[in-house]
């Protein structure tokens, strides 16, 4: 039987004023693409395409079209699942041949990997077998969003509280002296525990400012920085030979698809490490080139969700356990939302779990 795709659209709304660096977000609206075998109405298999405005490669006004087209081409191949394996490099490649657009549309490609996967897996939301869809916990961060000082310093005892030995705050969007006080007041307050406090400053530090912030967080034993100058300043190689801190790579790595220029950037710039979005560098097939090509040079990864909705979270969860990888994730991400849908994905500790004894029934409504 021919496999069929559709899709629908859906905003999800944030439960709280989200604040970046590169402003404040009430909602975000993603587009999720369902692919069935004919006559199969109730079977599915179901992938989350979710470009950010102002970050994506893929997105404008008109990213719906794209959805739309691609969808229409995908039916047109009249393809069957046997067409597809649980190799989603062989996959991601026969969908790219056939969808030329893809190669440019991350989230898009991101979502028809995972769909045919879940499809494969008879609609379970299995993306993966892996150890943690069987129960095993993923290490993630507590994920400090910007905001006043006091809703900060709120927000960092609600994560201790809750069992979080990973911090990832914000940066770059407040007064700098008060970020260094947040800081000082983690480190003085738990200093009896081992917290480790990564930042993201999403680009936001300026060329004749960066040595002097880095150096200023460095008094407060930091384990990375993500991104501390804009995607493509000359001066982020420089910064990697003398930073105080590691450096990890995020935005760099946007619209980087061709894997000599993923080889040339890292060899380059030779970051501590980098971060991956499945829905920002190349669906699940790009980031496993980034990966490969990381651990060859002994540059370290991990990988966090795109604010994506529990359908994108579940894959990029059970995509990362495929690896061997113990760092922090960055999968916090399930909660922030007042209309997500329901799933099997929990946060317990610091960790993320995958509780299998549900049975995990979707419709476009929940």
């Amino acid at each position: 039987m021919a496999l069929q795709a559709s899709f629908f659209k859906k905003t999800l709304l944030f439960n709280f004023r989200a604040r970046t660096s590169r402003g404040a977000m009430s909602q975000k609206d993603s587009w999720f693409i369902k692919i069935r075998e004919e006559n199969e109405a109730d079977v599915f298999g179901i992938g989350e395409a979710g470009p950010l405005p102002g970050l994506s490669i893929e997105w404008d006004e008109a990213f719906e079209i794209k959805v739309a087209k691609a969808v229409v081409e995908f039916n047109h191949l009249r393809l069957s699942l046997n067409s597809f394996s649980e190799n989603f490099q062989d996959n991601s490649q026969l969908l790219l041949q056939q969808l030329p657009g893809l190669d440019r549309s991350p989230s898009l490609l991101y979502a028809f990997e995972t769909a045919i996967l879940d499809l494969l897996h008879e609609g379970h939301r299995i993306i993966f077998n892996t150890p943690f869809t069987k129960g095993t916990p993923i290490p993630i961060n507590g994920l400090i969003w910007m905001g006043g000082m006091d809703q900060m310093l709120q927000q960092i005892e609600i994560k201790i509280q809750e069992g979080f030995n990973c911090l990832k705050m914000k940066v770059g969007g407040i007064d700098f002296e008060r970020e260094c006080d947040i800081l000082q007041y983690i480190r003085r307050k738990y200093f009896k525990m081992d917290i480790m406090l990564r930042l993201d400053a999403n680009g936001a530090f300026k060329q004749d400012e960066v040595r002097y912030k880095l150096h200023e967080f460095s008094r407060f034993t930091i384990h990375s920085i993500e991104q501390p100058l804009k995607a493509g300043n000359p001066l982020m190689k420089d910064l990697m030979k003398d930073s105080p801190i590691p450096v990890a790579l995020d935005e760099e790595l946007i619209g980087v698809h061709e894997l000599d220029r993923k080889k040339e950037l890292l060899e380059r710039i030779r970051p501590a490490f980098i971060i991956l979005k499945p829905s920002l560098h190349g669906g699940l097939s790009g980031c496993d080139q980034w990966i490969k090509i990381a651990e060859k040079m002994n540059i370290g990864w991990w990988m966090t969700s795109a604010l994506e909705s529990n359908i994108g979270l579940n894959a990029v969860a059970q995509f990362v356990s495929k690896y061997d990888n113990t760092l922090h994730q960055g999968l916090g991400t399930g909660q922030i939302y007042s209309n997500n849908f329901e799933s099997p994905l929990q946060v317990s500790k610091g960790h993320l779990r995958f509780d299998n004894s549900l049975n995990w029934t979707l419709t476009e409504n929940n």
